[in-house]
């Protein structure tokens, strides 16, 4: 990946726990209070019940693959080719992210594999969580 011409998220202020998280090596998430359900994205209100009452954790950063497609077109910021996946966290969510440290090939990346939270800083402000191979 070139990190330099990848497009950026925006952090707001239902979001900037998670970047802060990010950028310090951390995968924050949220969990409601009232019917204690882990979720992502971050939002200020439970998907669940709808309750208001949330609180932020760090996650274990470990997660299992749940699905990918392997893109063989480059794109900014991406060379070509690149997994876009989707992992299941052992706290329950599911988050869109790349995989890196392994070949992005269907042989190397099988489903249920073993994952765990990498980060990469692409500036100042915005650091990435990604994952790779437990162990790796």
């Amino acid at each position: 990946m070139n990190d330099s011409a990848r497009a950026k998220p925006l952090p707001t202020p239902e979001t900037q726990h998670y970047w802060d998280g990010a950028a310090a090596g951390e995968l924050r998430l949220q969990r409601c209070q009232a019917c204690s359900k882990a979720y992502f994205p971050p939002r200020p209100f439970c998907p669940a019940c709808g309750s208001r009452g949330v609180r932020v954790f760090a996650a274990s950063g470990k997660a299992t693959l749940y699905s990918y497609i392997i893109n063989h077109r480059a794109a900014p910021g991406f060379t070509a080719p690149y997994a876009i996946a989707v992992v299941q966290l052992a706290e329950g969510p599911r988050l869109m992210t790349n995989i890196i440290d392994c070949p992005q090939t269907p042989e190397a990346l099988v489903l249920d594999m073993a994952l765990e939270v990498a980060f990469q800083k692409l500036d100042d402000t915005i650091t990435l969580p990604v994952f790779r191979p437990a162990g790796a």
